[in-house]
């Protein structure tokens, strides 16, 4: 009789590889076959991963001798079945990869479709255990106890995370529901940045949708306070998220600057230009390579805020990072033209810079949104439109 092995239960795999079920001959199938499935547990109730069932005839040799006639594979589920078997007496065994872990005798007749499960709670197969693979037993269950219970967590942060974001791109969002929704999952596993970070989003989404609303309403939204507590709970979540990214065991830079590039936009349309503008920098610090994209974003905000001067100093980053974008040199042109003086002979004369800036938008971007606003005002200037642009690159 082939010697029993415990499977190794504290480095047990708790979610096996799914497996397609089903019977590997080793030789061809007699005419009158028999079939055979069932379910495999370990002795904690658990899957057995990467198992499989192999049947055999040769009960008495060592088990290193033995020659598997079939191998049935056991899926994710923990079941097997295979058909075609050749009627006979049979000793059927459990592998965990290479590891015997169980085994039980079969009989199979012509035309049988037998059960067999090889369930390792049962009593014989307990009794069987050594002291010490007892106490092994025990500790694993109480570590996979907290494992499943970890997964079912995680899984229902998953959903609620994917239902917000699925949420907000709808065309009518719940935006109170959302943030409620997130606050919970927040407070559920507080060490996930990710989560902070969505908490952050659909708060400010919020805040942004109260204010679109009031315009519509002609009201001022800056004396709102729960529109001024939305903007500033988004920036503290988002700075939640970031002490919790750098905190983790891997960080990841990317969000932690997408969180900062937020906070910056938040905090401008909030009037906080020094801390928008600090926000914005360490956007940049973190992801260099976005620079172009972040002072952008940050030339446009601010103009929209009525922060011309500041806007001016953010679309002159945004060039240098990248002067191919065309929106920052109309953000430019649109902050300059607002110091425009008329002279005695009634011309417009805008600051240095200013005509020059309109004209590049209209070079990198001659049918774009804001094109026929910068001839409109390059014509007040009295300023020639060229109309002859060369695309981007060429010469």
């Amino acid at each position: 009789m082939m010697k029993l092995k415990l499977l190794t239960l504290l480095t047990a795999t708790l979610l096996p590889v799914t497996l397609m079920p089903g019977a590997i001959l080793a030789q061809a199938a007699p005419a009158a076959t028999a079939s055979l499935h069932g379910h495999v547990n370990n002795a904690a109730g658990m899957q057995v991963p990467n198992a499989e069932v192999k049947l055999t005839t040769d009960k008495t040799s060592a088990a290193k001798d033995q020659k598997f006639k079939y191998t049935l594979k056991v899926d994710a589920n923990g079941d097997y079945k295979g058909a075609d078997i050749a009627p006979g007496e049979y000793l059927a065994v459990v592998y965990s990869g290479t590891v015997s872990v169980d085994f039980l005798e079969v009989s199979l007749k012509a035309g049988d479709d037998k059960t067999l499960n090889f369930d390792m709670t049962r009593k014989e197969y307990l009794d069987k255990m050594s002291p010490e693979d007892k106490k092994a037993l025990e500790e694993y269950k109480k570590k996979a106890g907290e494992a499943l219970n970890a997964n079912k967590v995680v899984a229902n942060l998953n959903n609620a995370l994917k239902e917000v974001r699925a949420d907000l791109a709808s065309a009518n969002p719940n935006y109170e529901q959302d943030v409620k929704t997130m606050e919970q999952v927040t407070q559920q596993k507080p060490d996930e940045s990710v989560l902070w970070f969505n908490l952050g989003s659909s708060q400010i989404a919020y805040a942004d949708a109260s204010v679109k609303k009031a315009k519509a309403e002609k009201r001022s939204w800056q004396t709102d306070e729960t529109i001024t507590k939305l903007y500033n709970d988004g920036i503290a979540s988002n700075k939640k998220g970031i002490e919790v990214n750098a905190a983790s065991k891997k960080p990841t830079p990317l969000d932690a600057g997408i969180a900062w590039n937020s906070i910056g936009t938040a905090e401008a349309k909030l009037g906080k230009i020094p801390e928008a503008t600090a926000a914005f920098e360490s956007a940049v610090k973190l992801n260099p390579t976005t620079a172009g994209m972040v002072y952008s974003n940050e030339a446009a905000v601010l103009f929209n805020a009525g922060q011309g001067d500041a806007a001016a100093a953010a679309a002159e980053k945004a060039i240098a990072a990248d002067p191919t974008k065309p929106d920052p040199y109309y953000v430019k042109g649109q902050s300059l033209i607002a110091k425009a003086t008329v002279d005695k002979a009634g011309k417009i004369v805008a600051p240095p810079g200013c005509a020059e800036a309109y004209q590049k938008y209209l070079e990198l971007s001659p049918e774009g949104p804001h094109a026929q606003d910068a001839k409109d005002i390059l014509a007040s200037m009295g300023q020639t439109v060229n109309t002859k642009y060369k695309a981007p690159g060429k010469r």
